[in-house]
C-alpha cells in the first residue's frame, strides 16, 4: 500500500505457491509493489504453480524471479528486480512442504527450510531490510500436553523432518532478530485450504476425487482433527503480521478443530457427491490432533478467521468445477 505517497515494495518467496499466490494479489490490491521469487520446483505437479503464476504475471505492479532460495544469486536477482528502491517487507513462504514427504526425503527439507531460510535472512542482512515475515507451521507442535495449542508449548519434540526443518528456520529468525535487530514475525499456519490449493492434500484430493467418482482414502482411523483455515484469512493475518515490529510468534488457525470423517461429509454435501472411501495405515509422523489457541493474533492483529469450513469447502470444490478441463489432470502426490 502508499505510506506518504510513496510505494510500499514487498517480497514475497514462494509467490507461486498456494498461499504466495494469494498473497501476492492481496498485496497488489492494496496498492503495493511486489517482487515475487520462486523457482517453480517439482515438490507437486508444477502445472499447479505455472497456473497460479500465469494469473499473476499480467498484474502490476508485480515483478517475478524465477531463482532457488537456497541460490548465491539470490541477492543480485533482488537487486536487480528492485532497481535503486527499498523493500518493507520480505514474507518468507518458500518452503518444501508436507510431513510424510519429508519422511522418505529429509535433505530436501534441511536444504529448502533451514538453508533456504539462512539464505534469505543473509540477504535481508546485506541489502538493509529490516523486516521479514517467516510461514512456518502447525507442525511443529508435536503432540502437545495441552490443547488447544498456544505459542508457548514446548516445540523440542518435533515428530517429522518437515518439522524439524521449520524449527530450525523459527531458530534462526529469532537468532537474525536478536543478533541484527531484524524486526521478525513468525506464523504458525494450521492446515491452510481453500481454492488452487496443494494437489498434495487431503482437501485438493478429496474434492477431486469425490467430483470425479474416484476412491479416496482415509489413513489411520479417520478420526484425527484438524484446525482447518482458510487461505484468504490466513492471507489477511499474513499481510497484519508485516505492520508488526520486534519478534513475535503467531497462531493463524482455524476456530474449531474438525475430525477428518466430518470433513468428508461437508464435501459430500459442498458437491452433492457421496466419496468412495477406502482406509489406509495411520501414516508416519502424522499429528492425531491440531487446535490453535489464536488470542495473541486477536490482540496483535485483531485477527481472527471468518469462513467457516462449510462455506470454504463449497468455494474450494466451485473452483475445482470451474478449472476441471485441466485440474483433473494434475498429479496429486502426496498418498
Amino acid at each position: 500500500m502508499a505510506q506518504g505517497g510513496r510505494v510500499v515494495t514487498h517480497v514475497v518467496t514462494g509467490c507461486a505457491g498456494f498461499v504466495g499466490a494469494a498473497l501476492v494479489r492481496r498485496l497488489l490490491a492494496d496498492g503495493s509493489e511486489v517482487v515475487g521469487v520462486d523457482n517453480l520446483d517439482d515438490a507437486y505437479d508444477v502445472r499447479m504453480k505455472e497456473h497460479r503464476l500465469e494469473e499473476l504475471l499480467p498484474l502490476s505492479p508485480f515483478c517475478f524471479v524465477r531463482e532457488n532460495v537456497c541460490s548465491p544469486g539470490l541477492e543480485e536477482a533482488l537487486r536487480r528486480a528492485i532497481g535503486g528502491g527499498c523493500v518493507d517487507t520480505v514474507f518468507h513462504l518458500a518452503a518444501r512442504t508436507g510431513v510424510r514427504q519429508s519422511v522418505e526425503a529429509p535433505r530436501s527439507y534441511v536444504d529448502s527450510n533451514v538453508l533456504g531460510t539462512l539464505n534469505v535472512l543473509e540477504v535481508c542482512r546485506r541489502l538493509g531490510i529490516e523486516r521479514l515475515v517467516l510461514a512456518s507451521t502447525s507442525s511443529v507442535y508435536g503432540i502437545p500436553a495441552k490443547l488447544p495449542c498456544s505459542e508457548e508449548v514446548d516445540t523440542s519434540r518435533p515428530l517429522s523432518p518437515y518439522a524439524a526443518s521449520k524449527i530450525a528456520a523459527e531458530a534462526l529468525c529469532h537468532t537474525y532478530h536478536y543478533v541484527h535487530g531484524l524486526s521478525i514475525v513468525v506464523l504458525r499456519y494450521f492446515t491452510v485450504y481453500g481454492p488452487a490449493g496443494r494437489p498434495d492434500m487431503s482437501i485438493f484430493r478429496w474434492v477431486r476425487n469425490i467430483l470425479e467418482g474416484e476412491p479416496i482414502t482415509v489413513y489411520g482411523d479417520g478420526t484425527q482433527r484438524r484446525a482447518f483455515t482458510f487461505v484468504q484469512d490466513v492471507v489477511e493475518g499474513t499481510v497484519a503480521a508485516g505492520r508488526l515490529s520486534g519478534y513475535h510468534v503467531l497462531n493463524l488457525g482455524g476456530e474449531r478443530s474438525v475430525e477428518l470423517w466430518d470433513v468428508v461429509r461437508t464435501i459430500e454435501a459442498a458437491t452433492g457427491c457421496r466419496a468412495l472411501i477406502r482406509h489406509g495405515p495411520a501414516q508416519p509422523g502424522e499429528i492425531p490432533v491440531t487446535s490453535a489457541d489464536c488470542r495473541r493474533a486477536r490482540e496483535l492483529l485483531g485477527w481472527q478467521p471468518r469462513v467457516t469450513l462449510e462455506d470454504g469447502l463449497r468455494a474450494t470444490a466451485a473452483w475445482y468445477r470451474e478449472n476441471r478441463h485441466w485440474a483433473a489432470n494434475i498429479a496429486l502426490g502426496g498418498s
